[in-house]
């Protein structure tokens, strides 16, 4: 099998493909100063949990934004599996030209969305990103990734409003009953949920706009159920496009 890892700032996604097949899927905390011993022991926790045999792990790939993490997880793949990862970064062959002004500057994480989305879109595609940030990267009908929007995330903007906001409290970002609160939860959900609705349906609307070509919105990440639904823009859900862009990253460099 091959254990995909896709490495966030807030949340590390393990998956483990048989062949094209997503078979088991982890999501931990990005926990900085944690060891690659200590991830190591947990990860084959959770494979323990699952039944899954350490050495049926063949292969690895990393993709990391977090620079303090990568350390840790090649060296947890070494130390559970007895392996060395492919790592997404600079020299990788993503089959895909990549039109920005400095392609270094790109994140993993993007081009993996952007590989995955094109292959599963089979055209121009916007891939809206929900994490940390919360990512925007376009794709040509030739499969040229052309660059993007990043927007704070949706829970950063929540948590901005409750540490500068002294009397209103803390509340579940989930989707009020109604748009117009008649208490103050249900109108601050209202507020952070739908405003960034908004949010999203505006950036789609003008990325489109500047496009010369017809393209797909898929959403993936965390928070992608909450707000995709409530999208007028957003035409697809898949909650794995990144680990499933880390699997086929690996299958063009693995020779």
């Amino acid at each position: 099998m091959l254990l995909t890892i896709d490495v966030g700032n807030t949340n590390i996604v393990y998956g483990l493909f048989q062949e094209s097949r997503l078979r088991h899927q982890f999501r931990v905390e990005s926990a900085r100063g944690r060891t690659a011993d200590e991830y190591a022991v947990q990860l084959r926790a959770l494979l323990d949990m699952h039944s899954v045999d350490r050495g049926s792990v063949q292969a690895a790939i990393i993709a990391c934004v977090v620079p303090s993490l990568t350390e840790p997880m090649i060296g947890l793949v070494k130390r559970a599996f007895g392996r060395d990862a492919m790592i997404v970064g600079p020299g990788i062959r993503t089959g895909m030209a990549i039109l920005i002004e400095n392609p270094r500057e790109v994140g993993a994480d993007r081009i993996a969305d952007a590989v995955a989305g094109y292959d599963r879109a089979k055209g121009g595609v916007i891939v809206v990103d929900f994490g940390t940030s919360t990512n925007f990267d376009c794709v040509t009908p030739k499969g040229e990734y052309l660059g993007g929007v990043l927007a704070p995330g949706l829970q950063i903007s929540a948590d901005a409003l409750f540490a500068r906001a002294a009397k209103l409290p803390r509340v579940e970002i989930a989707k009020p009953p109604k748009v117009l609160g008649k208490n103050t939860i249900h109108a601050m959900q209202s507020g952070i949920v739908y405003g960034y609705v908004g949010l999203v349906d505006g950036i789609v609307e003008r990325l489109k706009a500047e496009l010369d070509f017809p393209c797909a919105v898929i959403a993936t990440g965390g928070l992608a159920p909450l707000i995709a639904p409530l999208s007028k823009t957003i035409a697809e859900i898949d909650d794995v496009l990144t680990l499933v862009g880390l699997r086929i990253l690996y299958e063009r460099n693995s020779g």
